[in-house]
């Protein structure tokens, strides 16, 4: 039989991960190609181009771009080698030329105009220098990169408190300053709900939910998931709550983590004692899930608890007999995943003793040298096709993250997936927890819809569609 796949090397060439999520797509898009896939050659890359049975370079580095294609014939696969060159060439247009010369450093640019945040996202290793000239040029921070040392973390958080500054992360995904979403923001009306935020689909699903009650959020402050550590110690986290506590326009502020290590979430929790603006605690675990510390915000201001969106799939497309099977999470936020499997746990016990496993794609692990999954599905797409065709998974828990930045479309990749995983095997069943609101860019009703036809039950709330999964799950083990 003849293979008609390639892999090409580029050394020393590269593009950052949304670039190459967006040649991967366009190269998948040709005519007659089968399996495409750009990106720098990381060990996690490799691994990934391995499963898809593309054999890399013996020398492929993670400074060298690799492009793998697979077509159904010759031609197809020429087209595609073709198409390679100019879709990576693709560059934003230059700026016009009266515009003068782009600003070299970020305390350059910051002296153009009267900036008050810089979000710097460049690969971990280059964000001190990044994040130190912007603290200098009198900015906040926003560090969207993801594995940054924690030392590093702590030296950047110091620098930022002895000018009176925040760095918001490393790791921030999420946050929103004046109305203004930055990075992975849901499209919100403003209100009197301020949230610091250690987990930024955490804070997303805070605010979607807070958004379908009719209230509104005036900023939230992403600190990177590590501040609460022992480690970082809550700089962040204080410093935000102080800021907040400052603004007269807020009039409560949510407290968003996972659980945090004892002795910073009692310094916290001291700290907020001591303000004049109340706040409510959201730490998903044990007892506690976010959905309930909404209400408890709602209840605090005097509003209504509303009936959280759920949209169930037509009867006929639900599942055809028991879900007789383990459960399997396949997440995109970590905070998520963990609300997930702390209600899991608690309706089935020790997941791993019962085959059950719920995975974050989003953690440091899966994101080095590529996007993270609520931008470039490819990695938790193979996830699902792989627990889809294990006979011993019996409900798969995913969750679809919108709003700006995220993918624009992610229920035209899902949804045709879920649908071949539920048409192929009786009893599998598939729960979504979708994280949104109507007004988001992907249009969450949409989205709903068609991952409702595929077959999926959806929830508004990430905890109810836990329960809902886990209940599944208990139904057919008590059967």
């Amino acid at each position: 039989m003849v293979v008609n796949d390639v892999v090409l090397l580029r050394s020393g060439v590269y593009r950052d991960s949304v670039t190459l999520m967006r040649v991967s797509r366009a190269l998948g898009g040709l005519p007659g190609v089968g399996d495409a896939m750009a990106a720098m050659a990381t060990p996690s890359n490799r691994e990934l181009l391995a499963e898809l049975g593309f054999a890399v370079p013996a020398g492929a580095t993670p400074a060298d771009l690799v492009v793998a294609l697979r077509a159904r014939d010759q031609d197809a696969l020429d087209e595609a080698r073709r198409a390679v060159d100019a879709l990576l060439a693709e560059r934003s247009p230059d700026p016009a030329p009266e515009a003068g010369l782009p600003p070299l450093t970020t305390a350059s640019a910051a002296a153009r105009g009267d900036a008050t945040v810089a979000l710097v996202s460049v690969p971990g290793p280059h964000v001190v220098p990044e994040a130190m000239d912007a603290l200098a040029a009198g900015l906040n921070v926003m560090i969207f990169s993801d594995n940054v040392p924690v030392e590093q973390e702590v030296a950047l958080k110091d620098a930022a408190a002895r000018r009176g500054l925040i760095v918001m992360g490393p790791d921030c995904g999420t946050a929103v300053v004046g109305g203004v979403g930055l990075g992975f923001a849901n499209v919100v009306r403003p209100g009197p709900v301020g949230v610091v935020a250690a987990s930024g689909t955490g804070a997303q699903q805070v605010m979607c939910l807070l958004e379908e009650a009719g209230v509104g959020v005036r900023h939230v402050l992403g600190v990177g998931g590590r501040d609460l550590s022992p480690r970082v110690s809550g700089r962040s986290a204080l410093a935000a709550l102080a800021a907040l506590d400052a603004d007269p326009g807020t009039e409560l502020i949510v407290l968003v983590s996972k659980p945090p290590a004892p002795r910073v979430a009692a310094l916290v929790r001291e700290a907020a004692r001591r303000l004049d603006t109340p706040v409510v605690f959201a730490f998903p675990g044990g007892d506690d899930d976010l959905t309930g510390a909404v209400e408890r915000v709602l209840r605090a201001l005097g509003r209504a608890v509303p009936e959280w969106p759920r949209w169930d799939a037509p009867r006929g497309r639900a599942p055809r007999g028991p879900s007789r099977g383990a459960l399997r999470g396949l997440f995109a936020g970590g905070t998520l995943r963990d609300e997930a499997e702390a209600i899991a746990a608690a309706a089935l016990g020790d997941l791993a003793a019962g085959g059950h496993r719920l995975t974050d794609f989003g953690d440091d692990v899966y994101t080095r040298g590529r996007a993270h999954p609520m931008i470039d599905p490819a990695l938790r797409l193979a996830a699902l096709a792989r627990e889809a065709a294990d006979p011993g998974c019996g409900v798969l828990l995913l969750d679809v993250v919108l709003g700006h930045g995220a993918d624009p479309d992610p229920a035209a990749a899902l949804a045709p997936a879920l649908a071949g995983a539920l048409d192929a095997r009786d009893g599998l069943a598939a729960v979504v927890s979708l994280c949104g609101t109507p007004g988001d860019p992907q249009d969450r009703d949409r989205q709903a819809a068609a991952l409702r036809d595929a077959g999926a039950a959806v929830f508004a709330s990430n905890a109810a569609a836990a329960r809902h999964a886990a209940a599944l799950v208990k139904g057919a083990r008590d059967a």
